[in-house]
């Protein structure tokens, strides 16, 4: 059985900014971009009870919180803070696997320590962080990931909680679905319409009727509410894309001042596949209009794409293939990925792949 820590830290951006400006201490802040179509990074404990919570529109946030304060993002200064709390993770296990920069989940079954209770190993850790930073992080401890995950957010800030097997059944019974991992808002509601509020009562439906209402995710779900999580602690994750985009703020229509921007997102994506070393050889095109929908379309060459002349024509042939003349663009993006060659695809012949999708603003 193994032993998993999941760490959080607490508010990270927001933490970083009242550390570092003494002035933003005790106020509530939210980190993010201050203008008409800015988004809440991360709120401070102090905003969090107005309702003001990350993914937010900033516009909400500031009526949810007339003093709120808007700091903007210092992602150098982030980045540098979790360089000092990786290296904290790796003086006990190098089996750490990122999730951002300010989560990672450890498997601590074998540690550099020897240290035997994984409880322990987490205390020191959240210790140390402190120690070298000056900021707090919650700690999560279980057999899995599922589990740790979810420990981690039961006691914020500067938590320690455990589930240790024994009481796994009961604590996941005891939960609302949204808790499980994988269950967002969608479906959590077709959940309730079928009466399922619980982990509990989750685990009284069939893995036949869990599969046929949900597909394969109905597999998961039968597991996860049986305490069952087999995923392993990945240390390592292959890249499979480079992308970037821009959210413009203001709607632009003019043909001209969408191909500028086409230009300028080809450069910005040139340089990050430069500093990555990343190889692909398809292109996706994201265009999104309005707060419904938007279109992604790709096509795969023979060679690997890495200049401007590469991916500039092949970005515009995208370009011209969508109805971008018909509707404002309020989104623009652009990723080089590894692809998928097809069995049926001809030898030599560009692959094109296209997908007209709802887009859903509560799952970014």
């Amino acid at each position: 059985m193994r032993k998993i820590i999941h760490i959080d830290m607490d508010a990270f951006f927001a933490s970083v900014e009242q550390r570092d400006n003494p002035g933003l201490r005790g106020k509530p802040i939210a980190v993010g971009f201050d203008g008409p179509r800015g988004v809440v990074s991360t709120a401070s404990y102090e905003a969090r009870p107005f309702g003001v919570h990350s993914a937010m529109p900033m516009a909400q946030a500031r009526r949810r919180c007339p003093h709120l304060v808007v700091v903007p993002c210092h992602f150098d200064r982030y980045k540098a803070v979790s360089r000092q709390i990786h290296a904290v993770f790796h003086e006990y296990t190098d089996l750490v696997e990122p999730i951002s920069l300010d989560e990672a989940f450890l498997d601590v079954t074998e540690n550099k320590k020897g240290m035997e209770l994984a409880v322990d190993i987490a205390r020191e850790i959240k210790q140390k962080i402190l120690d070298r930073t000056s900021l707090t992080a919650s700690a999560g401890i279980s057999y899995n990931k599922l589990l740790a995950k979810i420990s981690s957010d039961m006691r914020k800030p500067d938590g320690l909680f455990t589930v240790h097997p024994d009481r796994a059944l009961g604590f996941i019974g005891s939960l609302p679905v949204e808790k499980l991992w994988g269950i967002g808002p969608k479906t959590a509601k077709r959940m309730h319409d079928m009466g399922v509020f619980t982990g509990g009562q989750l685990r009284q439906v069939s893995r036949r009727h869990l599969v046929q209402v949900f597909g394969k995710m109905g597999n998961v779900y039968y597991d996860f509410s049986r305490g069952i999580d087999n995923r392993r602690v990945a240390a390592f994750h292959e890249r499979k894309s480079v992308g970037c985009e821009r959210t413009f703020l203001e709607d632009i229509h003019v043909e001209s001042k969408i191909i500028i921007e086409l230009y300028h997102i080809v450069l910005e994506l040139v340089e990050r596949l430069a500093r990555s070393g990343f190889e692909g050889r398809t292109l996706t095109l994201k265009l999104k209009w309005d707060a419904a929908t938007q279109i992604t379309r790709s096509l795969t060459q023979e060679r690997v794409l890495r200049t401007k002349d590469d991916i500039l024509p092949l970005a515009k042939r995208l370009l011209g293939e969508t109805a971008y003349h018909d509707r404002p663009v309020r989104l623009m993006g652009l990723s080089v990925s590894s692809p998928v060659i097809e069995k049926a695809d001809a030898p030599g012949r560009p692959a094109w792949r296209e997908g007209l999708l709802p887009f859903d603003e509560n799952l970014f």
